[in-house]
């Protein structure tokens, strides 16, 4: 199945919903959301308008990417967030230098293994290297310590541990989320 890699648009606030809420559904999506399907479908559709403009062409503080079907369905998304040097990040931390936060992965499963992954991957970092007049200096991530298939993934994408972490919360068990960094090849 040939799928397209591309940006949503801000009017397409339902099909950006409505592949959230699978995601929340997905049996790992408590290893690999910071919330619930509950949570999610509680929210009204101007949360979603907001969901999907933040991340839609044009906007300078995020980008989400779609792999599109011909029939136009979505199968896979992945959002980028810019976290710009010396602002506080979603996690509280100030970073020195410019940086992008992958968040929100999730592939279908009917469209697993057909390199969707990798294709959503692709176009996120190199947005990322490009985006913020070309200062990224890191791509990272987060992965429960436990989210096996998400971890090797990531290191096949080429992220790799960067030693940093935090428990999740209300997990009670100790787990953490484990950071993941790709940095910017030497320029030159």
């Amino acid at each position: 199945m040939e799928h397209r890699i591309r940006t949503v648009r801000a009017d397409e606030w339902p099909k950006a919903r409505d592949i959230r809420l699978d995601a929340l559904r997905d049996p790992l999506a408590p290893l690999a959301f910071l919330d619930t399907y509950e949570a999610a479908s509680a929210r009204d559709d101007e949360h979603w308008e907001q969901w999907a403009g933040r991340g839609a062409e044009g906007s300078d503080s995020a980008r989400q990417f779609v792999a599109e079907a011909p029939d136009g369905s979505w199968d896979g998304t992945v959002t980028v967030l810019v976290e710009r040097a010396g602002r506080e990040t979603v996690f509280g931390e100030v970073p020195e230098t410019d940086q992008t936060h992958v968040v929100g992965v999730y592939v279908r499963p009917r469209a697993r293994g057909a390199g969707l992954a990798e294709a959503l991957f692709r176009a996120a970092v190199e947005w990322s290297w490009s985006t913020a007049g070309g200062s990224v200096e890191r791509v990272r991530l987060f992965v429960h310590e436990r989210n096996g298939r998400a971890e090797a993934f990531y290191r096949k994408a080429g992220f790799v541990p960067t030693g940093v972490g935090f428990p999740v919360e209300g997990d009670g068990s100790g787990a953490r989320e484990v950071e993941y960094e790709i940095r910017r090849p030497v320029r030159g």
